[in-house]
């Protein structure tokens, strides 16, 4: 028996947008919004826009905006800001656009971070939701945050995900 009723394709290719959001990195330094660029256009998505934004709450609207005005984007992902330092804002800015979260992507992340760094998990706002019909990510913006949500998490769903978002499963 089949335990995916409903596979997808393997020639499904995501469009996707890749936000670091960071205060300090430029993009000679931004390895994290680099792993998540190659990983995507290894497993044959298309990124359609790479962006390095402050943390500042007002910017991130911003760009969330312009970015969900894109008709063929299907996916944004965000990493930095998502901690509870002072300058950590990108939680606060995207959940409040979030129109609907998926709960589950948070708590997976936390359950497979704690594996690997214990109970510094708790501090993590990774988040994932849908706003305006667009598949949103956010998690940390440490290289090992990064390789974990985009290779146990990301990578594997992403295909269902925004397939199941167009109502094509």
């Amino acid at each position: 028996m089949n335990a995916n009723p409903c596979p997808d394709p393997p020639e499904y290719r995501v469009n996707c947008a890749v936000i670091t959001v960071s205060d300090t990195r430029t993009e000679e330094t931004d390895k994290s919004g680099k792993f998540i660029k190659q990983s995507l256009l290894n497993a044959g998505h298309q990124v359609s826009s790479y962006l390095i934004v402050k943390d500042e709450p007002d910017l991130i609207r911003q760009h969330m905006q312009e970015l969900a005005q894109v008709v063929d984007l299907e996916a944004i992902i965000l990493n930095g800001g998502t901690g509870i330092a002072p300058r950590d804002t990108t939680y606060d800015a995207i959940s409040s656009l979030l129109e609907k979260t998926l709960p589950g992507f948070g708590e997976m992340f936390r359950y497979l971070s704690w594996q690997e760094v214990g109970s510094r998990a708790i501090a993590s706002r990774a988040v994932a939701g849908i706003y305006q019909r667009k598949l949103v990510f956010s998690v940390p913006g440490s290289s090992g945050a990064v390789k974990l949500a985009i290779e146990q998490l990301i990578q594997p769903e992403i295909i269902h995900l925004v397939r199941q978002l167009k109502g094509l499963h």
